[in-house]
């Protein structure tokens, strides 16, 4: 979490440009969620990168499973009822922009979303 907290304080300065600390929380949430699904999910953590674009941030996930879940490419519902799982989807699919899975070329799959981070015009949150 600090290296996606590192990227956000190089492209969003505190003072003069802060980030809206909300969409920093919401990308913190989606990077937790992402690489929790990779460890319990795809077969562990493979790698993870953190892009800065102009107004968000990509993170991309890396694990060890070519099996991509069906929700992935869902509706985005949350399950009905608790089962104690199936909450992380619908958690992402709701906070960014797009999602882009695909095969790693070493096998497993990447995981790439974008999360929008709006600079706070009446200064830190």
């Amino acid at each position: 979490m600090r290296d996606v907290r590192a990227v956000v304080d190089v492209c969003w300065d505190a003072t003069a440009r802060p980030a809206v600390e909300r969409d920093v929380i919401d990308l913190l949430l989606v990077v937790s969620e992402l690489v929790a699904h990779a460890v319990r999910h795809g077969g562990g953590l493979a790698g993870f990168e953190a892009s800065p674009a102009a107004d968000g941030i990509r993170p991309v996930v890396h694990d060890h499973s070519a099996v991509v879940p069906d929700a992935a490419y869902g509706p985005g519902a949350f399950p009905a009822g608790h089962r104690g799982s199936g909450y992380g989807w619908p958690l992402i699919i709701g906070l960014v922009r797009d999602i882009r899975i695909g095969p790693r070329p070493s096998g497993g799959t990447t995981i790439s979303v974008f999360v929008p981070v709006r600079t706070d015009g009446g200064g830190a949150s």
